[in-house]
């Protein structure tokens, strides 16, 4: 019987990552090892794989529509002006600082510029995302604890 190249328990924690987070598939990368753990979509919703380099937000429409709470999110972006604030990673964004705290903005807040808004995590890191510009929130795209893409609009600064 020949021995394993690699530890199982990383594939066990690279599938724990992916299922804690919601997240379709994860890469580790490592001199001589590389590995690619993804995950099926079970008959619920299950977000469009990571990488997506083209148009987002085509990718988000037509998933969308088979979401019941997607559309409502959508109608209002083409109503509301304002700029977008971004992630600026891709991760699991948190809405407040700690469970159970209040958010660190709703909508109708008053914001500063550098500003937190949102952290997002990204391996193990929790990253802040800040207000580029004083202004108002207008619209909040995301929910907390889901799962975001680099380049996504996770809110609306009027």
């Amino acid at each position: 019987m020949s021995k394993s190249m690699y530890d199982t328990t990383l594939v066990e924690d690279l599938a724990k990552l992916l299922n804690e987070h919601e997240l379709a598939e994860i890469e580790y990368d490592t001199e001589g090892l590389r590995l690619r753990v993804t995950r099926v979509p079970s008959q619920g919703f299950m977000p469009p794989p990571p990488p997506v380099f083209a148009a987002q937000v085509p990718a988000q429409t037509t998933v969308s529509a088979a979401v019941p709470a997607a559309p409502a999110a959508e109608k209002p972006e083409a109503e509301v002006k304002g700029e977008a604030v971004k992630s600026p990673m891709v991760g699991v964004v948190y809405t407040a600082p700690e469970p159970n705290a209040a958010p660190y903005v709703s909508v109708g807040d008053t914001v500063s510029a550098d500003q937190t808004l949102f952290l997002v995590e990204a391996m193990k890191t929790f990253n802040p995302v800040k207000a580029p510009r004083s202004g108002k929130v207008v619209q909040i795209l995301v929910s907390d604890r889901s799962p975001v893409e680099y380049d996504q609009p996770l809110l609306i600064l009027e």
